[in-house]
C-alpha cells in the first residue's frame, strides 16, 4: 500500500494512498489550515474507520459540498456510520 498523501488543487483536497490509522496523524498536521469545497478520493487505495473519521471531520469543518471517488471500504463504512454522500451524519 502506498503512503497516504494530500494536496490542495484549487478548491479541492486530493487524497492518495491508504487512508488508515497510521496515516491520520501526519495528514492532520498538513490539513490544519486547509480550505476546500471538494474532496477527491479517486487515488485512494483504501480507507479504514480512522481515515473515515478524518474525512468526515474535514467535511463538517470545511462545509464540503462534494466527495469524488469511492475507494474500497468507503461505502461500507459510510453505511455503518450513517453518513451521506458528503460524509455528513445522515441520521
Amino acid at each position: 500500500m502506498a503512503a497516504a498523501t494530500v494536496r490542495q488543487d484549487g478548491d479541492t483536497l486530493a487524497f492518495g494512498g491508504a487512508l488508515t490509522r497510521a496515516a491520520v496523524a501526519s495528514l492532520w498536521s498538513q490539513l490544519r489550515a486547509a480550505k476546500a469545497r471538494r474532496l477527491d478520493l479517486s487515488a485512494v487505495e483504501s480507507v479504514d474507520s480512522a481515515g473515515l473519521a478524518l474525512l468526515a471531520e474535514l467535511s463538517t469543518r470545511l462545509g464540503i459540498a462534494e466527495v469524488v471517488g469511492s475507494p474500497p471500504g468507503l461505502a461500507d463504512l459510510r453505511r455503518a456510520y450513517r453518513l451521506d454522500a458528503a460524509l455528513a451524519f445522515a441520521g
